[in-house]
């Protein structure tokens, strides 16, 4: 007796999930702790970020604050500001630096913190965890597209450990890129004089540490400076001893 063969038919995934306009998601609330990205209507679930991408992200947005405030610049770095780059599609970077004025701009505006199509951020930055597409291909095409100065990725994927920037020539609108290895320094090219090490950005100390050492540093130089107005004033008292003014030397 010959057994009967059912034909077995692959049923599609059907995307039962909302479509949305980018103004509905900037109201989009949710229960979730989740944080979610707009693509072309659609919400993407943004994963869960690991220790390692915690601390790059940190370490990057200290590095950066404390080169725009040494650099005087009316400029702030900033992590889960969104960035609309498309009609319906807005990402959240890990990493956006902008003017002050946009960032208050988008802070006056009611619902989630997103800058606008015309509300160009200098820099975003993204750390590369599960979907390596979409920072490398999606992204990118992205933030060309919308006009961003400057992509940069961080990749600490084991083995292809890397830094890349994208960033427009002069006078041309599509991005060309350098990347830069383990052993080598970042160069950014919005920020010519914003040099860092890559070894430090993929394997970034805390920047509870740095903060330390950084007061440490101010602490030892206020007591170099202490001392030598003591010896100073040691100094003018002995010359008032032997009959010598010293405001007149």
């Amino acid at each position: 007796m010959s057994q009967s063969v059912v034909p077995v038919v692959e049923s599609k995934q059907i995307d039962t999930s909302p479509t949305l306009t980018f103004e509905e998601y900037r109201f989009y609330q949710t229960d979730s702790d989740l944080q979610y990205e707009l693509y072309k209507g659609k919400l993407i679930p943004m994963p869960t970020a690991t220790v390692l991408h915690i601390k790059i992200c940190e370490y990057l947005v200290y590095q950066l604050q404390r080169y725009l405030a040494e650099h005087n610049l009316d400029l702030v770095a900033k992590t889960g500001l969104g960035v609309r780059t498309e009609e319906d599609t807005s990402r959240i970077p890990d990493v956006v630096v902008c003017t002050q004025s946009l960032l208050e701009q988008a802070a006056a505006r009611p619902g989630s913190g997103i800058l606008d199509f015309e509300e160009k951020p200098l820099l975003v930055i993204e750390v590369v965890s599960q979907n390596r597409r979409a920072d490398y291909v999606v992204k990118r095409a992205e933030y060309e597209l919308a006009n961003v100065p400057e992509y940069v990725i961080v990749d600490p994927t084991p083995n292809k450990e890397l830094v890349r920037v994208l960033a427009f020539p002069e006078g041309e609108d599509i991005y060309t890129q350098t990347d830069f290895v383990p052993g080598q320094q970042m160069v950014s090219v919005v920020f010519p004089n914003l040099t860092l090490s890559v070894d430090e950005i993929l394997s970034p100390p805390l920047v509870e540490g740095l903060i330390k050492a950084e007061q440490a540093r101010f602490q030892e130089l206020e007591q170099q400076a202490d001392e030598q107005r003591q010896r100073a004033e040691r100094l003018a008292a002995r010359l008032r001893e032997l009959g010598v003014d010293p405001d007149r030397i």
